[in-house]
């Protein structure tokens, strides 16, 4: 079993959902982004999402987008990215995801890319621009070969023989886009969202996760009692934004994500305690 299968199990077994936080990797620089995984592993994710900053990320909203703007002036690059993964991975003790569109993978070549990844402990990879016809020509098989997850996308608008498609070349985990459209905060949760997970998730053999849009602690909540994962992203990566290089932002981050994540510990005790 993965890293990623380990930690799904783990709160399986806890009879809760996997909290996941993304951060983008390099805002505002590398040496920070290092303290900013401390503190999500502090603050109890169970699996960290780490983007990789590109030139054109089209399935971000503008809060990402600023971060990945921000990674790259300071100069951050794939290379520098898996060689932080590589110091800081045994001390997490927590899987990580790059979060990262095809082109920084082509232009270092698959094979490498896969190797190198392996190499520095990355547990999966979610490409999110790599539909999973194109994935299973080279970069599915050259991950597996290296024993590194390949987490697909599902979105509202995915049919019947996307979803199997998506299912039958995913490992780690299927990631469910909340909503049409970028990632972002939202005010609230679509109406259909909670009826939709427990559909798809009768169908898949995998954990499934769900992102975009998620901001509070109350739609954590919602999603942890349908879903196997919830993921969170820009709201972390707007506090970063705010802080900047402030000394203090470790210790936010690690509060925020407490405070994220703890719906899940809650409904864990509580299921345990009803038993």
């Amino acid at each position: 079993m993965s890293g990623i299968g380990e930690a799904f199990a783990r709160c399986a077994a806890e009879r809760r959902a996997a909290f996941i936080p993304f951060l983008m990797a390099g805002d505002p620089d590398l040496s920070a982004t290092a303290g900013q995984l401390a503190a999500a592993a502090a603050g109890g994710a169970d699996i960290i999402e780490l983007g990789v900053p590109f030139s054109d990320p089209i399935a971000d909203g503008p809060v990402n987008q600023r971060a990945a703007m921000r990674a790259l002036a300071s100069g951050t690059r794939l290379s520098g990215i898996l060689e932080l993964i590589a110091r800081h991975r045994d001390q997490l003790g927590v899987p990580i995801v790059l979060f990262t569109y095809y082109n920084p993978i082509y232009a270092r070549g698959v094979d490498r890319f896969a190797e190198q990844a392996a190499a520095s402990g990355v547990d999966g990879v979610l490409c999110v621009d790599l539909p999973p016809e194109e994935s299973r020509r080279e970069l599915l098989p050259a991950l597996r070969e290296r024993g590194v997850d390949s987490i697909c996308l599902l979105a509202p608008t995915s049919t019947k023989d996307r979803i199997a498609l998506a299912a039958g070349a995913a490992t780690g985990f299927i990631y469910y886009v909340s909503r049409t459209g970028t990632t972002g905060e939202r005010a609230s949760l679509p109406g259909d969202l909670i009826r939709d997970l427990k559909r798809l998730r009768r169908r898949l053999d995998l954990p499934l996760a769900v992102g975009f849009g998620i901001s509070t602690p109350e739609q954590v909540a919602a999603l942890g009692a349908v879903a196997d994962g919830v993921v969170v992203g820009s709201a972390l990566v707007r506090l970063v934004e705010q802080m900047g290089d402030d000394p203090e932002l470790p210790a936010r981050l690690e509060q925020r994500i407490r405070e994220l994540a703890a719906p899940l510990h809650r409904r864990a005790s509580g299921l345990r305690a009803a038993r």
